[in-house]
């Protein structure tokens, strides 16, 4: 250390040290960097012992606890392993029919044993017909990860140790009984991929394997949702959750409702779905009300303003509160147009970063800031999409208002058993401890992990930073070892994008946009070949592995997928609205040069033969793209094949793999002696899981390899959470493309996204606690709810609602501590007449003589409750026989629905009132709590009145047989959702305008 005096700004506090080690910097720029930029240390022998000491402790945690490497868990699991491994030798000499012992295993399980005890065996089991079906064994690191899954916690894996096959471990186990198990992933590719690639094992078990896609029928979800193991996406289960609960058929049961009751959950990228996703809750929502032009005048306002002129971040000012008045301003409009103002301005100021993309032919898209998926069909709320609309010119749809709505946090905890499997959850053990009391278990790799993670190079200015990684790149690339580029946005990759075809250099872009995402397992997958340079936003989730040297198999499939789909695809059907243009049609054609060589006439001759065969079996073009798909997959598996077609398909794919993989081989050792697959970092991420996951690409199964991020002080985490010491820094250093490597840096860099992890964990604790207040009265209501459609006969529920109307309005008018001689029963008796009009025998005289004390009163009031709902359901069974049941259902859910819809948006309310009483030193969720009861305890109360008053008012309307029916029975059925719920209720008769308007208080 150099300890004379400096001249430098910072001389009291640091100077400047080299080292002796090796500088990717110093090869490309001809100025030595700065390498260490450290504080001065007073090292005494106190602090260097104290330092020794703290050293020795980590080495001895390190060994005692194994929360490094995963050994102590190995040690945990190891006699579990051990008896699994016994009874290969035994199942491995089993046919194929005996393997298939699921019956078997399926009876002991329903005869009592436990689980945990015929794990080792059903283990064993599914590692045999691994290798029999997919060629893959599982390695005993595989069987430990499947049974930390088992036990409910989430396995920690590094990238390219198979969790995968690890899932269907604890997943074929768990279904043995009986009840259903759901394997989520985070998108419908990967779901749809795992369940015909790996979910062919427990199918060659016996078992059921299921997936769900976006665009599936409620039939197709409801027969996928009752196998024995079914893979989905998190939002397509959540979203499921939330229509069952909007079912409105009498028979739902066997018409609407998909889910069967919740037992097992595995969740792939358990971390990107648990803590990325979960600051977003699932929203259902029904239009509101129409589009207004005001938002194009709106935009064109926004548009107009400047930033500290008109307006600030959370507020307009004088000026653009002048002008919008001037431009917006009509009579009894005042605050609609603040609400459409302040939009615009948080589109102007917020969505600055591209969140979403436009096309020419579609209405906007959004994108998902943290995963980066193309997310169609998913619009903002509060207005702001319409706002996003009005500013790209693009056609305004409806305001929406929510019907239905739940957190992932409080959605997942409805599984009695749940788990999840990660490479990146350790930094988050935390949280998932805290809110979904999920135990973070990392478990051993198979081969030591021999990557290199170098230290980060950090540039004054973006421009210095986006220049040395396009020399870092071209360095790479002329060395032939394959490269991976993150980025953190759409608009960083093709700026990068721009800048490599300016040097020369072939690459590959995987984003967010559509042309992209259609190619995202085939781009990744040959990620590891020879010379390859591809350009990612956000790796998580992308489910497939970068084989250094190309995915032979994965090459193969693709060549024998564009043979085969083209000829027996059916051509896309459906009506385009409100596109210019029509979208291209679909080739499934492949850019020659992903292949390592050009196929043999022999094999291209195979693959001809074996699609003329898939067609004249299965007809020309008459399968949809799905059903194709699956049948390929069946194809390119390893597994016995008793059809035909199948059998023939399979032996061209292993033929070809055969081709190619002769290549593939040849350049994994050059890629293997040039140093592997080099990651490079543009951007530390929000949080340190997502770094991880890009390091993580590279390395896997003891594969060399290595990472560097290139770090800018201007980038945005630098930026909103570095403080006062990055921005002197920034003045320090003027020199734009000089590079510093220094740990002070790294460590104010870790700092900074601790704050930002910290941040948005507070972000998503918050809304799991206010959504837990909701969540209580959600299941209330959904329980309510389900208790009216499901069952056969609802007068009870009917008579449980005029006793306590009756008490309500008892309460309302007299009260229980008022005197008897101060009733006041005139009063009384008019509000008890306006709910039914079967009551007009009532007299205060009648009432004086029955009830001498409050609590007679009340019990002869729900006495007469129970005698007029009885009355009229004679009555009206008299005339239309069975109508009561129908229409009595009708009233409670519509009533439900329409008062739940209310009370969610009275919530919102609520919940942003709140936030401002923190000024008065009072606890806002404390208060959220205590006004969100209130107004449940009344929303409920309003339900049954509300429903009662109906009844007591029902008249229904008989048709002769010759009458047409009025348009009110043509269109009148309740909709749900922006869905017809296709109630038959005005087959015979009709509520009478009374029963869907609000009843009378009970009080007024």
């Amino acid at each position: 250390v150099n300890r004379s005096p400096s001249l430098s700004p910072l001389a009291s506090k640091y100077v400047l040290h080299r080292k002796n080690s090796h500088c990717v910097g110093s090869s490309f720029f001809q100025e030595k960097p700065i390498k260490e930029l450290r504080f001065v240390s007073t090292s005494t022998r106190r602090v260097l012992r104290r330092r020794a000491v703290a050293s020795l402790g980590g080495l001895l945690s390190g060994i005692f606890k194994g929360t490094d490497n995963g050994e102590s868990t190995r040690q945990q699991y190891a006699s579990t392993v051990s008896l699994t491994n016994g009874f290969e030798p035994q199942i491995s000499a089993f046919s194929d029919s005996q393997l298939s012992k699921t019956s078997l295993l399926k009876e002991r399980a329903q005869n009592g044993e436990s689980l945990d005890s015929l794990l080792p065996e059903a283990f064993a089991v599914v590692r045999e017909a691994s290798k029999r079906v997919l060629g893959l064994r599982p390695f005993d690191v595989q069987l430990i990860g499947g049974m930390v899954l088992h036990k409910g916690e989430i396995a920690e894996m590094r990238t390219g140790e198979g969790k995968t096959l690890v899932a269907i471990l604890p997943a074929y186990l768990n279904a043995l009984s009986g009840k259903g198990v759901h394997v989520v992933t985070v998108n419908d590719y990967l779901a749809r991929r795992d369940c015909e690639w790996v979910g062919q094992v427990p199918r060659f078990l016996g078992l059921k394997v299921g997936v769900i896609q976006q665009n599936m029928t409620p039939e197709q979800r409801r027969e996928n949702y009752l196998c024995d193991i079914t893979y989905v996406t998190n939002s397509e289960l959540g979203f499921d959750y939330l229509r069952d609960n909007l079912a409105t058929e009498s028979n739902s049961c066997a018409e609407e409702l998909v889910l069967r009751d919740f037992n097992y959950c595995v969740i792939d990228e358990v971390d990107s779905i648990l803590i990325d996703e979960a600051r977003t809750p699932l929203f259902i929502s029904g239009t509101a009300e129409k589009p207004s032009d005001r938002y194009y005048k709106a935009a064109m306002i926004a548009a107009s303003f400047e930033r500290e002129i008109h307006y600030t971040v959370r507020l307009l000012i004088c000026r653009g509160r002048k002008a919008s008045r001037r431009y917006l301003l009509t009579p009894n409009t005042r605050w609609r147009k603040t609400r459409q103002i302040n939009r615009h301005k948080k589109q102007r100021s917020v969505l600055n970063q591209k969140e979403y993309l436009t096309r020419e032919e579609d209405p906007s898209f959004v994108v998902i800031t943290v995963t980066f998926h193309f997310c169609q069909g998913r619009r903002w709320s509060d207005g702001l999409h319409q706002a996003v609309e009005a500013k790209e010119g693009l056609p305004i749809q409806n305001e929406t208002v929510t019907l239905a709505s739940i957190s992932y946090q409080n959605f997942f905890l409805q599984f009695p058993k749940l788990c999840g499997m990660t490479g990146t959850a350790a930094t988050e053990s935390t949280e998932f401890d805290s809110i979904f009391k999920l135990k973070v278990t990392i478990v051993p790799t198979n081969k030591p992990m021999i990557r290199k993670d170098e230290s980060d190079v950090f540039f004054r200015a973006t421009n210095g930073k986006w220049m040395a990684v396009v020399v870092e790149i071209s360095r790479m690339y002329k060395t032939g070892r394959p490269v991976l580029v993150g980025t953190t946005s759409v608009e960083q990759s093709d700026s990068l994008s721009e800048q490599l075809q300016e040097a020369g250099i072939p690459h590959e872009v995987l984003n967010a946009k559509p042309e992209n995402v259609e190619r995202e397992a085939e781009i990744v997958a040959q990620s590891g070949r020879l010379g390859a340079v591809t350009i990612a936003t956000n790796m998580a989730g992308r489910g497939t592995d970068i084989i250094l040297g190309g995915n032979a198999e994965y090459m193969a499939r693709l060549k024998l997928r564009e043979i085969l789909m083209p000829r027996v695809v059916k051509p896309a059907e459906g009506v385009f609205v409100s596109v210019k243009k029509l979208p291209p049609k679909k080739t499934w054609k492949v850019n020659e040069s992903l292949f390592p060589c050009k196929l043999s006439y022999e094999n291209t001759k195979l693959a001809n033969e074996a699609v003329q065969l898939a067609v004249k079996t299965w007809g020309h073009r008459l399968l949809t793209e799905l059903e194709a798909e699956e049948r390929l997959s069946y194809s390119c598996e390893r597994g016995p094949a008793q059809d035909e077609v199948i059998a023939k398909l399979r032996n061209a794919f292993l033929e070809i793999v055969k081709e190619y993989k002769i290549y593939t081989d040849e350049e994994r050792k050059k890629v293997v002696s040039a140093g592997g697959l080099h990651v490079v970092g543009t951007e530390r991420h929000e949080s340190r899981r997502i770094d991880n996951q890009l390091r993580g690409r590279s390395g896997r199964q003891g594969d060399p390899g290595s990472s560097r991020f290139f770090l800018s002080l201007e980038d945005n985490i630098f930026r909103v959470f570095g403080g006062d010491r990055i921005q002197g820094l920034m003045r320090a250093f003027r020199v734009e493309d000089l590079p510093i490597e220094s740990k002070m840096l790294t460590k104010a860099l870790d700092e900074a996204q601790r704050k930002v992890e910290n941040y948005f964990f507070d972000i998503r604790k918050r809304l799991f606690e206010y959504d837990e207040v909701l969540n209580s009265q959600r299941d209330r209501v959904y329980a309510e709810r389900m208790r009216a459609l499901e069952s056969d006969n609802l007068q009870s529920l009917i008579i449980e609602y005029a006793e306590l109307t009756m008490d309500d309005i008892l309460e309302a008018n007299i009260g229980s501590d008022v005197a008897t001689e101060s009733w006041d029963l005139e009063k009384l008796i008019a509000k008890l007449q306006q709910y039914c009009y079967l009551l007009k025998d009532l007299t205060p005289d009648l009432l004086r003589t029955k009830c001498s004390s409050f609590n007679e009163l009340q019990d002869y009031l729900r006495l007469r409750g129970r005698e007029a709902y009885l009355q009229k359901r004679d009555i009206v069974e008299e005339q239309a026989p069975g109508l009561m049941k129908e229409a009595e259902r009708f009233l409670i859910l519509s009533n439900i629905d329409r008062l739940w819809k209310e009370h969610l948006q009275a919530i919102k309310f609520v919940q942003q009132a709140v936030s401002l009483r923190g000024y008065a030193q009072r606890d806002p969720l404390i208060e959220y709590k205590l006004e969100g009861y209130n107004l449940f305890l009344e929303m409920m109360a309003q339900i049954r009145r509300n429903v009662i008053y109906s009844i007591y008012q029902f008249q229904p309307v008989l048709l002769k047989k010759d009458q047409e029916p009025t348009q009110i029975e043509k269109s009148g059925k309740p909709v749900t959702n922006g869905r017809d719920s296709n109630n038959n209720f005005d087959r015979i008769g009709a509520v009478e305008p009374s029963s869907s308007a609000a009843s009378p208080q009970a009080g007024a």
